[in-house]
Formats: C-alpha cells, sequence, structure tokens
C-alpha cells in the first residue's frame, strides 16, 4: 500500500514542496517564513567536522570503577574484582 504524499493545510494554489512547520503542513507558498514576506532560509554549516572526536566522560569513570572494584567498594564478580586489582596493581607498579 503507497501512502498518499503529504498536502499543505492551507487553502489557495500550492507549490513546492510539503514540510512539517509548528502550525502544520505548509507547502513553500504558505510557509510562515513566505507569509512573512521573508525568503527561504538556507541550510546551515551542519555539525562541526570534530563533533565526535572529542573524549567521552566514560572514559574517565571506567577508572575510577576499576579502583572502586580493586578496593572492594564495589560489587562484582570475584573474575572482575581480580582483573581490576592486577590492573590497578600494574598502574602502581609503572609510577
Amino acid at each position: 500500500m503507497t501512502a498518499a504524499p503529504p498536502q499543505c493545510e492551507s487553502l489557495g494554489e500550492h507549490h513546492g514542496p510539503v514540510r512539517p512547520y509548528p502550525c502544520g503542513r505548509r507547502c513553500s507558498a504558505h510557509a510562515p517564513w513566505a507569509l512573512a514576506g521573508q525568503p527561504e532560509p538556507q541550510p546551515g554549516p551542519g555539525w562541526p567536522s570534530d563533533a565526535w572526536n572529542t573524549p567521552s566522560p566514560q572514559s574517565s569513570s571506567r577508572v575510577h570503577d576499576a579502583r572502586a572494584v580493586a578496593s572492594g567498594k564495589r560489587r562484582s564478580s570475584p573474575a572482575t574484582y581480580r582483573a581490576a586489582q592486577a590492573a590497578v596493581g600494574a598502574r602502581k607498579d609503572t609510577q
């Protein structure tokens, strides 16, 4: 079953693509910017190129979790506890 193309909810002659706006679906002739006498807004530059390269705060929380597990303050399985103790112990040896 094919969906019908969206139609403008305003009265009058229609032209251009129909887009959703807060006031409803409108074509280019009845869009809010056209009714205000403004030119059609152009798309912006988009996301910065390094938007996904920023470090996550979760990476630093893993270090604190390993220390909490190794100290016994956080519950975990025996295997996780031993792995955390080895990771924290290895760091103390390198410093």
